[in-house]
């Protein structure tokens, strides 16, 4: 063996393998837990965390500055205090700069720090400063109100906690994963925290019940639901629980035809793009049922907005519902409070977490405040030392310019005033203009308030209750600089919210075939009732109530929509908008316009329905020109539109309701008369025929209004006007009378007067044959109606306001 040989052979240590990797993973999970993973009780914050805001206060990136770049702030983090990776310091920077992660940020950032689905850009394109919450944070750092320690060289000094103005920990959570060990805090309200706190102060015995009458629960920052308050209440006990967070939803008619759900908000740390993800799997894998599309419509103005569209025959509240079982629009946050408490990680109750702080809060003020005394101390000293000199100025003066140095100088006076070195050498180094009759009241008054401010620290050094007093002075003041209303809903269950299947067992999906009415009111309004009841037509002036056509039929069935071109469109009730029954009349106000449910053209209107089931009734139309036509219930089974009726040139259809034999035709033209014809008498066509002559027209008048009807007890109305008034203004008188005081005429004629014009007035222009019939104004209001009058021809009473319609 050579001698470099043997030199190598004495280097080799024999170890134990398994001490060594034992001694090395307690080593690397020591380091994990203590300067990386887990926050200081005391200020809610990680290291790299504490040193990011310590860095900046020092390079002065005040709220009130501007912006520097973030690569700045790592650089300087990095080479002074945390010799670790610049994505870790990076990253640590962009949480406290995200709105939707921390419930108070602690750092502005400006420029792309990321969203709840993307990542942030690089450092070297954004920029950052301190926010107005971190200022609270490092407030009276330099003022020895906490311990420092040497940084990773040793050749600067850092914080070991910061002095943290309000309850950190809370206010922003925390979450960590240590060896063997995490942590997950909720963020809470800065405003409910700190007057827990207070309370807890005054209240040293307070439980975990009385304090949550002012910190009732977490306060995510994007707001939410929570439902369920036990698994909060068990965290708040013990340190560990589970609660469930919901997305905050509504449901809302987004196109005339669908209803969706509109989510405003989500659950936290939940971005849209997931939640859309999961729809498209769960419609892809047959988990969710009765959705069509889904839209974000999300933007910096008007916030979150993700719209998921529900196909019509399909429950709302029970697509939630799934939504709710399979997206993470339902999600659970389960509460591990695991902090360093005295260098020690423990998991802390509410309670706990609370006294933590405000000893640490109590501890900053006594440090402080004996700072600022020995400070105070000093200054008074000094001060009286002047006071001392200015009483002989001569003196001091002829003392300075006779000696031979500044040694003797500070010694001649020192012996000649009684003064100690301190006092001498800061008269020394004081200019003469200092040592004037002004500046003489100056430092009268200065001492005085020296003496009352040292009074002061000597009371909250002294006092245990006034130091007390004092913080609790501050949080409140914070609070009312920082705090903002609480964001997130608490409910103690699932109360009116959809609920999921677990709580109630499986909701119904589709919507049930189940009896409805079909009603289109005068003012072009279409909505469904459920039950198989006529809507009622007396009641209130409520808007939309005056019923102009209705059809009983089921939820999912098609019926034909007529139009005054002639024109019939196959169409699904389930399209129609459903509106709860009421006692009284209804009011169609929640309906959709039939202009938004169909393609119409221009001047073209929806005037009835039709069933479009086997064995349905015959109906009857009646156009402006005077035509009449029944028509045959055998209509089309493959189209989706046909006519109905033909009609000539600049003709069109006023009314089309059912016309059993044994009803009349009614129609009442401009010109004042009424023809009151049997229905029996005309033959029913097929849909394209044109009908038969109904009623003769003198020249210019055209049929207002009309109906097929059996029912002697109906009545006429009938409004006149003068034509050549303003539009809208015209109207002068209105009539209403009995249906059996008209007489039956042949088919073709001019029939009966229906009403007696008056001077000034020339036709009629608006008319009506209904039971119970209801005048509306244009915008659906009601309109009081005169009694009946018994005369068929008689003249009418004034009108009560300008009539639109009748129904």
């Amino acid at each position: 063996m050579t001698s470099s040989e043997h030199a190598n052979t004495d280097t080799v240590v024999d170890i134990d393998v398994s001490e060594e990797m034992q001694t090395s993973f307690l080593e690397y999970a020591y380091s994990v837990i203590y300067t990386r993973a887990l926050p200081d009780a005391r200020d809610g914050l990680k290291p790299v965390q504490r040193r990011i805001l310590y860095t900046m206060s020092n390079m002065g990136l005040l709220p009130s500055k501007g912006h520097v770049k973030s690569s700045r702030v790592v650089g300087e983090v990095m080479g002074k205090l945390h010799p670790h990776g610049d994505s870790a310091i990076y990253d640590a920077i962009v949480r406290l700069a995200q709105d939707f992660t921390m419930r108070l940020p602690l750092a502005d950032g400006h420029g792309n720090f990321g969203s709840l689905d993307d990542g942030p850009a690089a450092s070297r394109y954004t920029e950052v400063r301190m926010a107005e919450g971190s200022l609270d944070m490092v407030a009276n750092i330099d003022e020895d109100t906490v311990q420092m320690e040497p940084n990773y060289d040793s050749t600067l000094m850092q914080p070991t906690v910061l002095p943290a103005g309000f309850p950190n920990l809370l206010v922003n959570g925390a979450s960590g994963i240590a060896v063997g060990m995490a942590t997950n805090i909720a963020p809470h309200n800065l405003g409910e925290v700190t007057a827990g706190a207070r309370y807890l102060l005054a209240n040293p015995d307070a439980t975990t019940e009385d304090l949550m009458r002012f910190i009732p629960g977490p306060d995510l920052p994007c707001g939410g639901i929570i439902v369920g308050l036990d698994g909060i209440k068990e965290a708040y006990e013990t340190g560990r629980g589970v609660f469930k967070t919901r997305a905050k939803t509504s449901i809302e008619r987004v196109s005339a035809r669908k209803h969706g759900i509109v989510v405003t908000e989500l659950p936290y740390m939940v971005g849209p793009e997931r939640v859309i993800e999961k729809i498209k799997e769960g419609v892809k894998r047959g988990r969710l049922k009765g959705l069509s599309n889904v839209s974000d419509l999300t933007d910096r103005n008007h916030g979150l907005r993700l719209v998921i569209e529900v196909k019509n025959g399909f429950k709302p509240e029970a697509v939630l519902s799934q939504l709710f079982r399979h997206t993470p629009m339902e999600d659970s946050f389960g509460i591990n409070a695991v902090a360093l408490v005295n260098g020690q990680p423990q998991r802390l109750g509410l309670k706990k977490m609370l006294q933590v702080f405000l000893d640490h809060r109590m501890d900053v003020v006594l440090r402080r405040s004996n700072f600022r005394l020995k400070k105070a101390q000093e200054r008074l000293h000094l001060v009286e030392g002047l006071l001392v000199a200015v009483l002989d100025i001569d003196d001091v003066i002829a003392i300075i310019r006779s000696s031979e140095d500044v040694a003797t100088a500070r010694e001649r006076l020192k012996t000649a005033f009684d003064l100690d070195e301190a006092q001498a050498d800061h008269i020394l180094a004081l200019r003469l203009r200092r040592l004037t009759k002004f500046s003489r009241l100056e430092l009268e008054s200065e001492r005085d308030e020296l003496t009352r401010t040292i009074g002061q620290l000597l009371q909250i050094i002294e006092d245990e209750q006034v130091r007390k007093d004092l913080v609790s002075k501050e949080l409140a003041e914070v609070s009312e600089r920082l705090s903002t209303p609480r964001r997130t809903l608490l409910l103690e269950d699932a109360g009116s919210l959809v609920p999921t299947a677990s709580a109630r067992g499986k909701l119904d999906l589709e919507v049930a075939d189940d009896p409805c009415q079909l009603v289109l009111s005068t003012t072009g309004r279409v909505a469904r009732f459920g039950g198989a009841e006529k809507i009622p037509r007396t009641g209130g002036r409520s808007p939309h109530d005056a019923v102009a056509a209705s059809l009983a039929t089921t939820a999912r069935a098609q019926v034909g929509l007529a139009t005054s071109a002639g024109r019939m469109l196959r169409f699904d009730v389930l399209d129609v908008p459903a509106l709860p029954r009421t006692e009284n009349a209804p009011s169609l106000e929640g309906g959709a316009k039939a202009s938004a449910l169909v393609s119409l053209d221009q001047g073209e209107r929806v005037i009835g329905f039709a069933s479009l089931d086997p064995g349905s009734p015959v109906m009857g139309a009646i156009s402006r020109e005077g035509m009449v036509k029944r028509i045959r219930p055998d209509y089309p089974v493959s189209k989706d539109e046909w006519t109905y009726m033909g009609l000539a040139q600049g003709d069109a259809v006023v009314c089309l309701c059912t016309a059993p034999d044994e009803a009349d035709a009614v129609l009442i033209s401009s010109a004042g008369s009424l023809l009151r014809t049997p229905a029996g008498k005309i033959r029913p066509q097929g849909p394209a025929g044109h009908g038969v002559a109904g009623m003769s027209l003198p020249d210019g008048a055209h049929v207002l209004a009309g109906g097929f009807t059996a029912n002697e007890a109906d009545e006429v109305v009938t409004v006149a006007c003068d034509s050549s008034a303003l539009e809208g203004t015209g109207q002068t008188s209105v009539k209403v009378t009995a249906l059996a005081e008209f007489p039956r005429k042949g088919r073709g004629g001019q029939g009966v007067r229906a009403q007696r014009f008056l001077k000034g007035e020339d036709r009629l222009e608006v008319a009506g044959i209904a039971p119970s019939p209801r005048a509306v104004d244009s915008g659906g209001v009601s309109i009081d109606l005169p009694d009946p009058n018994p005369k068929r021809d008689a003249s009418g009473t004034p009108v009560a306001g300008q009539i639109h319609s009748i129904g």
